[in-house]
């Protein structure tokens, strides 16, 4: 018995000597972290104050653009220093460090893309005045880190210009869908990643009852993370001045508007990313074929670190293979390449940071034809009256015959097309007679009224440009499109818009379902009939939205990450057991359903997947939906008939993203409920009187 417990003690020894060699190994691995004090010193270097108004908005004011850079990571700090971390972290590859196994894939892809060796190799190459700017959010978040040790993770210290540059490199791709790529490829029975969606709209004066041009900024995305929307507004006294929304981690404004013009984003998904079959060599896997002969990888390796449990972490050595076609990926159904747009694009800052600069039509056209953002729809107005539609994206250069949808043959090289379209055969429409452009995440050729709008025909198919129409599209056509003489009230209730057309796919859904007997299913019938006598609208005291949304919400979302959809007839079946079973009854009112959820705010809310006030429902263990993403931030932007600037705007939650003790965790919910908005105080003027915070960081 002694020799059993004694084997018994050495090998919890010995488990306790590797655990311990665990962490000493992982805390050797981190970078040499700043002393507090060197990071105080270097904040107060800084000349800038932060003004937080009556919504705990933050206004940032700055002696140079550097100075208000720094004054905004450190405000978005404040509020939302967990998430901002989590970005760096996950840009650098080292987020499994501290999250676990789930975070390993995003880990991996971070060096699967080349990140990092894009980023040193090019950083130094952008303007100094934009290093500077960079490097200057990235002191920001330093101090807020100095000054909150107890908030910091180990090896997120120093934090650099480069971090900032390399988080750009990371995300744009995955605008467009190169996550839903790789997902597909890796683990086709995973969970699809979040519906990505938009609206943007603008008006001319031509079609304004008072004169004036108007801009709706109305992104779509989830309501907390790493691409959750922050509001701001940046002013330098070297002329930068803006106010919209912020990404964690980007210094610069990505969609709002500055004193003369603005733009709004939405998502597009042309075919970008092309798939390449390998085939390996049977005696050297290591090697793959190219037209006809046998060629190496590239190969490296990186050392995954994978939280276990409390301080111990397992380094996971993973191979890196890239083919001259792009990164590749060993999986269950093969070897595949990929070649996608912006691979090894750097230039992403510097565009972000010449439309924050435009003061006017053209110099924002310059900005553009940087063409360095993979994809992304812009929507764009001015004070000057013009408005324009822009369906920007690195198209690949694609001169060979071949079916680009599809999975590629591997071992061809004319098929491994080099470079992109040039940027001013990207569609575009600027000025059209009508005086509208929009778009919801649809086809670029339904832009505008049927007269101005872009031909299919002069655009070649090796694009891959989009075809289809959303209800929010087809809606802004049956709302602003049917408006000749906008007003602030009409467009506002365009906006607001909480129907289904019948051109739209639910409806198209709706009908399959009532005309399918039911054969005696009593349950089935009721429901048919409800939903016939639905007036296609997502009240929250509609009593036919929420069979209609609980049916076709889990349709669109698979559809719009290319993931196979219930049959409609399905959906209805688990809509019809989920409201009998938490409701009691097929016909509950939207809003009993329908809720947003933040803190102790619980409310319900109007709209659903893919209205044009949309609302994005996760579906609770009691039968409710709690939103959680679709409208986030959005802006109301007008230039009246002598050009003077008036602009409003709501968040779904407030500014404090993630503290729950401040007044502005969720004081703007309400509001958003009730479809209204609050003034955007964008001059020093317009702020008089509602500034409740002035500060300067270093001093805090």
């Amino acid at each position: 018995m002694k020799w059993v417990l004694r084997g018994i003690g050495g090998l919890l020894a010995l488990v306790v000597l590797a655990a311990i060699g665990l962490i000493l190994i992982d805390r050797m691995s981190l970078p040499a972290a700043p002393s507090r004090q060197a990071l105080l010193d270097k904040a107060k270097r800084y000349d800038v104050r932060v003004r937080r108004d009556d919504w705990g908005v933050p206004h940032v004011l700055g002696k140079t653009d550097a100075d208000a850079a720094f004054g905004l990571g450190y405000a978005q700090s404040e509020d939302d220093f967990g998430t901002l971390q989590d970005v760096v972290l996950a840009t650098r590859g080292v987020l499994a460090r501290s999250k676990g196994k789930d975070a390993a894939p995003t880990d991996y892809v971070t060096a699967l893309l080349d990140v990092w060796p894009t980023t040193n190799a090019h950083y130094a190459e952008l303007p100094a005045e934009l290093r500077k700017v960079m490097e200057a959010y990235a002191d920001g978040v330093s101090l807020y880190a100095a000054q909150h040790p107890d908030k910091v993770k180990p090896g997120l210290l120093p934090l650099t210009g480069q971090d900032i540059e390399a988080g750009f490199v990371f995300k744009q791709p995955f605008f467009y869908g190169l996550d839903g790529e790789l997902k597909h490829l890796t683990a086709p029975g995973a969970p699809p990643p979040p519906a990505k969606g938009s609206n943007g709209l603008a008006t001319a004066p031509s079609r304004s009852a008072d004169g004036a041009t108007r801009l709706l900024v109305n992104s779509h995305q989830p309501y907390t993370g790493p691409v959750a929307w922050y509001e701001a507004v940046v002013e330098s006294g070297e002329g930068w001045h803006v106010a919209g929304g912020f990404f964690p981690g980007s210094p610069f404004m990505l969609h709002g508007h500055n004193a003369t013009l603005g733009w709004a984003n939405t998502v597009s998904k042309p075919d970008l990313v092309d798939i390449y079959r390998l085939t390996i060599n049977p005696a050297n896997k290591n090697q793959y074929r190219l037209d006809g002969r046998w060629k190496d990888f590239d190969k490296r390796y990186v050392t995954l670190r994978v939280k276990l449990f409390g301080p111990i972490v397992l380094p996971v050595r993973k191979a890196v293979l890239r083919s001259v076609h792009g990164p590749v990926l060993e999986t269950k159904q093969g070897v595949f390449a990929i070649r996608y747009a912006g691979m090894g694009e750097w230039r992403q800052p510097l565009q972000y940071w010449r439309l924050n600069h435009a003061k006017d039509m053209a110099e924002w056209r310059a900005a553009i034809a940087t063409h360095a953002i993979p994809s992304l729809n812009y929507v764009y107005a001015d004070a000057a009256g013009n408005i324009g539609f822009v369906h920007n994206g690195q198209y690949p250069n694609r001169t060979v015959e071949a079916n680009w949808k599809g999975v590629l043959p591997g071992d061809r090289s004319d098929l491994i097309w080099r470079g992109y379209r040039p940027v001013e055969q990207s569609p575009q429409l600027w000025n059209p007679k009508s005086g509208l452009v929009f778009n919801s995440n649809n086809t670029p050729f339904r832009a505008s009224e049927d007269a101005d709008n872009l031909k299919p025909g002069d655009f070649p198919a090796s694009m891959g440009l989009q075809d289809n129409m959303t209800n929010r599209a087809w809606r802004a056509l049956e709302t602003f499109g049917a408006d000749h003489a906008i007003t602030d009230a009409s467009f506002r209730a365009h906006k607001f818009d909480i129907a289904f057309s019948d051109r739209s796919g639910v409806m198209e859904m709706v009908r399959e379902v009532t005309a399918i007997d039911p054969k005696g299913d009593a349950d089935l019938a009721k429901a048919q009939a409800i939903l016939r006598a639905w007036d296609k609208k997502a009240d929250v005291h509609d009593r036919g939205a929420a069979l209609a949304a609980l049916m076709t919400q889990p349709i669109l979302f698979a559809r719009s990450n290319g993931d196979p959809a219930p049959a409609p007839i399905d959906s209805l079946r688990a809509a019809i057991k989920t409201l009998k079973t938490h409701f009691g009854r097929l016909d509950p009112e939207w809003g009993e359903v329908n809720r947003i959820r933040r803190g102790r705010v619980n409310l319900p809310i109007d709209g659903a997947a893919d209205t044009y006030r949309s609302v994005w429902g996760k579906p609770e263990k009691d039968g409710t939906t709690t939103a959680e993403g679709g409208d986030t931030f959005i802006m109301f932007v007008t230039w009246d008939k002598a050009g003077q600037l008036r602009s409003e705007s709501i968040h779904q939650f407030g500014s404090a993203t993630l503290d729950a003790t401040s007044p502005h965790y969720a004081d703007q919910t309400p509001l958003f409920v009730a479809m209204r908005t609050k003034p955007v105080w964008f001059t020093e003027d317009q702020l008089k009187g509602h500034v409740k915070a002035d500060y300067r960081p270093s001093e805090r």
